[in-house]
């Protein structure tokens, strides 16, 4: 029955206030309702959201997109962070999930609030 039961594994959820992020599935749901994220946006929000509380730089969040770093390219990430907060945010000019620190990037909060 063990042997049964090894290759099962509880999905990877993780909460975060209205917030929750199924990583198994690619399944964001904000307050029960499902949202439609693209591939780079929930990637972007599951690399933020499993460590939250750290600051990404936006070349870090460029390899963990994309594999590689274009310094040339790196507001890229600004354009699917505005996009991103327009779709989990209550109120995406003033943020609680996905905070910019100015001069470096941008981190998760682990309770939606700032």
């Amino acid at each position: 029955m063990l042997r049964r039961t090894e290759g099962l594994a509880v999905p990877k959820r993780i909460e975060a206030g209205d917030l929750s992020i199924n990583l198994d599935s690619h399944e964001v749901r904000l307050k029960g309702e499902l949202l439609v994220l693209s591939p780079i946006e929930f990637k972007l929000l599951a690399t933020l959201a499993e460590q939250p509380g750290r600051v990404f730089s936006r070349l870090q969040l460029m390899e963990a997109l994309y594999g590689v770093t274009y310094a040339t390219f790196d507001r890229t990430i600004d354009s699917h962070i505005k996009n991103l907060r327009k779709k989990i945010e209550p109120k995406p000019q003033r943020p609680t999930y996905i905070l910019t620190v100015h001069g470096v990037g941008y981190k998760f909060t682990g309770d939606g609030s700032p």
